[in-house]
């Protein structure tokens, strides 16, 4: 009886002389090198988001938006008898907040509820000082810097801006607190003057783009908490040590474009030709700084 040869022993006849038998397949590795940068990328995400959450905020801002109350029983009557007609519905746009300075903080207290909105805080700074406009609740802090809150909503700080040596002199009695540093210099609050002892700094409140400057007259130095409104410009105090300087020349009138001199429309806001200054405001005047006479 014959016995067959293995498959493998027939095979290995039938290779032809001189030729090596072929190697097994491997696996495919591209999945696997694809694989792995993203599943470390994956990795990385949450360390990613706590690094960031974990950063501090720019200025030591906190801003913290308060969710409204729970509806009571009399808003509820009122809203029924609104619908029935029974009584006139209220505006819809909501009244803006009421402004306070407490403590290390700034709070917006809704002007019907008196519930708080929002409250603002930096951290390690007091708030001197709270001037509220339409749509803004500027704030000057003890450290000098100068910031714009959305009033209404409390939904972002708008910008900062820095006092030069501002804290120190903040911190002298002569400061008086910070009161009068902040002044507007329009009616439509398109205009923020911060006034210290050296000079008269002017801001665009949209944006916070320095618009002009007025230093004080050699000798003299702006009194912030000493000024008064006439018309449509701000008239400040600028008192000088030289007994020689005639008191004329120690009040000064600005307004939104800077100085008002003798050459340019005194005492008011209208430039040659009728346009309003807001309107003008942003055209060929450009960023100036004013030179005392």
């Amino acid at each position: 009886m014959t016995t067959a040869a293995p498959e493998t022993g027939t095979r290995e006849a039938e290779r032809p002389p001189g030729t090596r038998a072929p190697h097994p397949a491997r696996p495919h590795r591209t999945t696997t090198r694809l694989a792995l940068p993203l599943l470390l990328a994956l990795l990385a995400l949450p360390l990613a988001a706590a690094l960031h959450q974990g950063r501090p905020a720019p200025y030591g801002d906190r801003l913290t938006v308060h969710a409204p109350s729970a509806t009571t029983d009399a808003e509820r009557r009122k809203q029924a008898l609104q619908k029935e007609g029974r009584e006139p519905a209220p505006h819809k746009k909501s009244r803006e907040p009421a402004l306070q300075k407490e403590g290390r903080a700034v709070v917006a207290y809704d002007t019907d509820s008196g519930r708080p909105r929002w409250t603002y805080t930096r951290e390690g700074r007091r708030p001197l000082a709270v001037l509220p406009a339409p749509g803004h609740a500027f704030t000057l802090w003890d450290d000098g810097l100068v910031t714009d809150t959305e009033r209404r909503t409390g939904s972002a700080v708008r910008w900062h801006r820095a006092i030069p040596a501002g804290a120190d002199w903040l911190r002298t009695p002569g400061a008086r607190g910070g009161a009068g540093v902040l002044r507007l210099l329009d009616r439509e609050a398109a205009m923020l003057a911060v006034v210290t002892p050296r000079r008269i700094t002017a801001y665009r409140t949209v944006d916070g783009d320095l618009r002009w400057v007025l230093p004080a007259r050699t000798g003299c130095a702006f009194r912030p908490a000493r000024a008064v409104r006439h018309g449509s410009a701000l008239l400040l105090a600028q008192p000088c040590s030289d007994p020689d300087i005639p008191w004329s020349e120690q009040v000064l009138a600005v307004d939104d474009l800077g100085r008002l001199v003798p050459g340019r429309t005194p005492l008011g806001n209208a430039l040659p030709g009728g346009a309003t200054a807001a309107a003008g405001a942003g055209k060929a005047l450009g960023k100036v700084v004013a030179h005392p006479r």
